[in-house]
């Protein structure tokens, strides 16, 4: 993926803090804030998503045989 450079400008804790966490996690500046506004944006929850219906749509015989068919809604039979 190609990059692009922003230039923001911060106060000097927000400066301060971005460092300290970047570091902390053993990451650079630029790769701590690159996740944050992934995880904003909803990518890594996007991309759970979309795994998790793969692997469903993987399993799904697995699931019917187990469980049955119309198993496994979450809801008690009689219970509405």
């Amino acid at each position: 993926m190609a990059k692009t450079q922003l230039n923001v400008r911060v106060d000097e804790d927000t400066a301060r803090a971005a460092r300290e966490r970047a570091q902390a996690r053993g990451m650079s500046v630029n790769r701590y804030i690159e996740e944050l506004v992934r995880k904003d944006t909803g990518e890594a929850g996007r991309t759970f998503v979309e795994a998790a219906a793969d692997f469903m749509k993987q399993y799904e015989g697995v699931f019917a045989e187990e469980f049955g068919e119309g198993r496994g809604t979450g809801r008690s039979e009689g219970r509405r």
